[in-house]
């Protein structure tokens, strides 16, 4: 029996005068009773009830140590309700995680608009391509893209997260638009590493099964950012997600290409420490974040 539990049943027999009365009150037996304040006794090595015919009275040991278990019975509520508290309201700090590009292009904006209809949320948004630790880094919640590894984790399935192949007009112009994945082996292809980590693309053609295309070109990056601005500059094609790449080809500075291709694309998930005791402030966000990424909305980014 833990000592939490063996000080509140001492606290509560000094009060009643009675294991019965005691062991009424928590839904135990007597003898269970008495062999837990037994226990206590025998760890203090101190006597600390008086029994006899009439009840159970303190010894004076047991009417000090009775005392003192009150402040401490005491400080116990007061912490429960705090984190009662806390774990209901919507205020306090929510620490966010979430890739670099993704974090600057989509969720900045939105935790902007989410925190100016929640005032009294504070948010730590902090952004980082490599693995997080959620319980290590004390992480509330975290946008991650593709295939969950981590079980033991919450989530929440937000939506997908679509991939594009873009050129600048000019490369286009110069070498072809590109009609069937076959071609590609006569382009320069900008390889996104984290992603595209061994040089092959994979295309669906309408109607056919996925393809594997080996690619090669002079800029492999781990930059989302850099890959798209090679791509403007018309150094070859590129495949980046639509989030990245959206805003370009809406203002004619890249254009897509192989557009009846289908490419891979990821899921989107929120994912939290926990599934159990997911904090309010937590769960309301999330269910925030669902609505905003209802639908296709990537071509609400930009």
């Amino acid at each position: 029996m833990d000592r939490v539990f063996s000080l509140q049943l001492f606290i509560r027999v000094v009060e009643t005068g009675s294991f019965s009365r005691a062991a009424e009150e928590f839904g135990i037996t007597q003898p269970t009773v008495t062999k837990a304040l037994a226990a206590t006794e025998k760890r203090l090595g101190a006597r600390l009830l008086h029994r006899s015919t009439r009840g159970v009275t303190p010894t004076e040991v047991g009417q000090r140590y009775y005392e003192r278990c009150l402040i401490i019975a005491r400080d116990i509520d007061e912490a429960e309700n705090v984190a009662a508290l806390l774990q209901s309201e919507m205020g306090g700090t929510m620490r966010i995680s979430t890739s670099v590009a993704f974090g600057r292009r989509v969720m900045a904006p939105l935790v902007l608009r989410y925190m100016r209809l929640h005032p009294k949320v504070v948010v730590d948004l902090s952004f980082d391509d490599r693995y997080v630790d959620l319980v290590e880094q004390g992480v509330d919640v975290a946008l991650r893209m593709g295939r969950l590894a981590d079980s033991t984790l919450g989530a929440r399935y937000l939506g997908k997260n679509p991939w594009l192949m873009v050129a600048a007009p000019a490369y286009l112009e110069t070498r072809g638009v590109p009609r069937k994945a076959s071609d590609l082996a006569r382009h320069d292809c900008l390889i996104y590493s984290s992603v595209q980590g061994d040089a092959r693309w994979s295309l669906t053609p309408p109607g056919g099964k996925e393809q594997s295309v080996p690619v090669k070109g002079q800029l492999r990056s781990n930059s989302l950012s850099a890959v798209l601005d090679a791509a403007i500059a018309g150094m070859g094609l590129a495949i980046l997600p639509w989030y990245v790449a959206g805003p370009s080809v809406a203002a004619g500075r890249v254009r897509q290409v192989l557009t009846e291709h289908g490419l891979p694309t990821q899921d989107l998930h929120a994912v939290f420490p926990s599934p159990k005791l997911v904090p309010a402030k937590v769960i309301e966000f999330i269910e925030w974040l669902a609505h905003e990424f209802d639908g296709e909305w990537w071509r609400r980014v930009g």
